[in-house]
């Protein structure tokens, strides 16, 4: 079972229903590509036989990978890790600078299932930059977001965001979007600034998103800010310039 062995074992410290708990660790199996693109996932016998759990577990928790398009199944063959998908010709998305949301309620107001394909999820000690941009003291808790955005499984953007520790309690809350998580806890932003740049991917960036290095990308940064002032969310996103427009509504003074 050396495709098992590299899902690992379900961890005594995880919450939630069972298929979540094995949903999260094929997940993060094919995030840190312990499981290579292409590759097939272990059968459910295996999997049911492995994790102690029924069958009807074990595919709730790869439906739900496959309705993200990180898995699919072929008819005969088994499942299999999916290729990152490109966006079609023609579905290019529209992002509002007018209005405060998140990329996740973005797709989902198209129509269109976000997701993530996570890089890491990570909880540290801030910077001495971190600090002076949070206005934190040396030696705080720090929240890092890093991962790649999907819709219907398709690449649409890398996004690499900073959160101070007392806006979250656990840099695993946060699944699909980081603004559900800040609204759970009371820290939602309610404004932002935010910075807009025209680019060429990087070859590391590219790579990630399955496309050519040098190609258009629209560079945003954004800082978010509670009604108190408090910085709450720094977050450097790469948008692929064949995917997006950006639209700004503007009105007379």
């Amino acid at each position: 079972m050396a495709a098992v062995d590299k899902i690992g074992p379900l961890r005594d410290g995880d919450t939630g229903p069972r298929y979540m708990r094995l949903q999260r660790l094929i997940r993060e199996a094919i995030e840190k590509h312990r499981i290579a693109t292409g590759s097939a996932l272990p059968t459910e016998r295996e999997l049911v036989e492995e994790y102690g759990v029924s069958r009807v577990t074990v595919r709730k928790a790869i439906d739900g990978l496959v309705d993200e398009g990180m898995l699919e199944r072929r008819q005969g063959a088994g499942t299999f890790v999916a290729a990152l998908r490109q966006p079609e010709q023609g579905t290019r998305v529209e992002k509002s600078f007018s209005i405060m949301t998140s990329f996740s309620e973005d797709m989902v107001t198209r129509g269109r299932k976000p997701s993530n394909i996570w890089i890491d999820r990570l909880e540290g000690v801030v910077t001495p930059d971190e600090a002076m941009l949070l206005g934190l003291s040396p030696g705080s808790r720090i929240l890092r977001f890093n991962r790649i955005r999907c819709a219907d499984g398709e690449t649409m953007a890398i996004e690499h965001a900073v959160v101070p520790g007392w806006a979250l309690p656990s840099p695993d809350v946060v699944d699909d979007s980081l603004y559900a998580a800040l609204d759970a806890e009371g820290n939602r932003p309610v404004r932002a600034l935010q910075r807009l740049r025209s680019v060429g991917f990087s070859p590391e960036h590219a790579e990630m998103l399955g496309i050519s290095a040098g190609d258009p990308c629209l560079a945003i940064e954004r800082r978010a800010f509670l009604p108190d002032g408090r910085l709450v969310e720094v977050t450097n996103c790469y948008y692929r310039g064949d995917a997006y427009d950006l639209v700004v509504e503007q009105g007379s003074p």
